[in-house]
């Protein structure tokens, strides 16, 4: 028999490191024995009301203000903000000199079933933004809110003389429902009723919110296992699966009163495209927002889909300070994996360091 060619000797020999790694990873997984570590950057609480906190992240001199909030979403864990040491939107932005702060709302339970978008708005945005400004003495801010999250700081922004926000940033924010998918479509045709959403606590239980989100896209997951068994070998991108996969199923419950509103006034009535909401009373105009807006949608994204989100740009602020960034792919993209951390944040900390002011000296945390 003859020798093996040098080549292709190096191409076995590989492929039997890379089946020795799939195995032992493969196994690590399905055991449960490999555990990413996700939201890792440390942190310190500053605010608290009921379920809600607001965190000041720490790491490195502070060369920029305003500080920026992260205005988190209700129905996933607000770790995707800071998914993975390496990989991770406020590891980022701390190490561009940034104050970074973010409203978790916690895990709702029974004692949430009653809260109200005026309850995230009027009650906790505004209660840690108060806070906020004890702590730092800043007046202004930079607000950055993901999906239902970008809907209550347009709220906030806008429906306040003295809001303070400087930059409003909106990360897969859906403006028009008619646009979002299966779930919302069943909801339109009267096939889903609000009531028959909750349980016995009075939310909408996380399972469901997660099948919700599987609709948007079934095939999704299995293009994810694919990827996954393609390179099961690579240790980095099984921890980076890991913690995707798993930010992913762990939705959290919904409360049931602000889930009503969700499918009365933003689904049925789409009342979000009036570019005018109702909140405690008063009619918030979008256009009243007086800072910078800049709208960041995705090409690709499945769940916040570009049609939903890309209105805003019409909709939110004066139309000399509106600004759209637009990426190439997917959810993803707004937070995680190789192009967030070369395209999406590099061009997001550009914009915000053009409106904000640099501070000379630095201070330190």
């Amino acid at each position: 028999m003859p020798p093996l060619k040098p080549d292709l000797g190096a191409r076995l020999n590989r492929e039997l490191q890379r089946s020795v790694l799939r195995a032992r990873n493969g196994i690590r997984i399905v055991s449960g024995a490999s555990k990413p570590q996700v939201g890792a950057t440390p942190k310190d609480v500053v605010w608290k009301r009921d379920r809600a906190e607001l965190w000041r992240y720490r790491g490195g001199p502070i060369r920029w203000d305003p500080p920026i909030v992260f205005v988190h979403s209700l129905v996933s864990r607000s770790y995707i903000m800071d998914l993975r040491p390496g990989s991770s939107t406020v590891e980022f932005l701390l190490g561009s000199g940034f104050d970074v702060w973010m409203l978790d709302w916690g895990i709702p339970d029974e004692r949430d079933a009653d809260n109200t978008f005026e309850t995230y708005v009027d009650e906790y945005l505004s209660g840690a933004l108060d806070a906020l400004r004890r702590e730092t003495g800043s007046d202004e801010v930079t607000l950055i809110g993901y999906c239902l999250g970008g809907t209550f700081a347009i709220l906030y922004a806008a429906g306040r003389e003295d809001a303070g926000v400087r930059n409003l940033v909106l990360l897969a924010s859906p403006m028009d429902y008619s646009e979002m998918g299966a779930m919302v479509a069943a909801v339109l045709d009267g096939r889903l009723e609000p009531d028959e959403l909750v349980d016995e606590t009075g939310n909408v239980p996380a399972d469901l919110l997660y099948t919700a989100f599987f609709m948007q896209a079934p095939t999704t997951e299995i293009a994810h296992y694919a990827t996954l068994l393609e390179n099961l070998w690579n240790d980095e991108f099984v921890e980076a699966w890991q913690a995707m996969a798993q930010w992913s199923r762990e939705q959290v419950p919904f409360p049931g009163a602000a889930m009503q509103q969700v499918v009365e006034q933003l689904v049925r009535r789409n009342v979000l495209m009036t570019g005018r909401m109702q909140l405690n009373g008063r009619e918030v105009d979008f256009t009243n927002v007086r800072g910078n807006v800049l709208n960041a949608i995705a090409d690709r994204d499945k769940v916040v889909p570009l049609a939903a989100a890309e209105p805003a740009n019409a909709l939110v602020g004066a139309p000399d300070r509106r600004d759209e960034l637009r990426l190439s792919g997917g959810h993803v993209t707004f937070f995680a994996g190789r192009y967030a951390q070369t395209h999406t944040l590099p061009a997001l900390t550009s914009w915000l360091v053009d409106r904000s002011d640099e501070l000379d000296p630095a201070k330190e945390r």
